[in-house]
C-alpha cells in the first residue's frame, strides 16, 4: 500500500521507510505536501521502462554512438492492391 510520512519521520525512521517501500510507494512530505517518493528499484525500474518512448531510448548517452536510419516510405504513401 501506499505510505505518507513526514521529512522528519523520514529521517528518524530510514529502515522502516525501506521496508514500508517493498509494500507500496512511500510519499515523503514538507509542510504536508508530498515532496519526495521512495520506491524499491523493482518498482521504479518498472514506471521507468514502461514510459520509454524511441526518442528517449535514442537520447540515452550510452546509444550516441549508434548509427539509426529510419525506412523510408517512397513516393507514395498509399499502395493500392493491383487488380490484374
Amino acid at each position: 500500500g501506499i505510505t505518507f510520512m513526514s521529512s522528519r519521520a523520514f529521517n528518524q525512521h530510514v529502515s522502516k521507510a525501506k521496508r514500508d517501500a517493498s509494500k507500496g510507494p512511500v510519499f515523503i512530505t514538507d509542510r504536508g505536501r508530498p515532496a519526495h517518493v521512495l520506491l524499491t528499484m523493482e518498482d521504479y525500474q518498472r514506471i521507468a521502462e514502461r514510459d520509454r518512448s524511441i526518442v528517449d531510448l535514442l537520447a540515452m548517452p550510452q546509444t550516441a554512438s549508434l548509427e539509426f536510419e529510419p525506412p523510408r516510405l517512397g513516393d507514395e504513401l498509399i499502395q493500392l492492391p493491383k487488380l490484374s
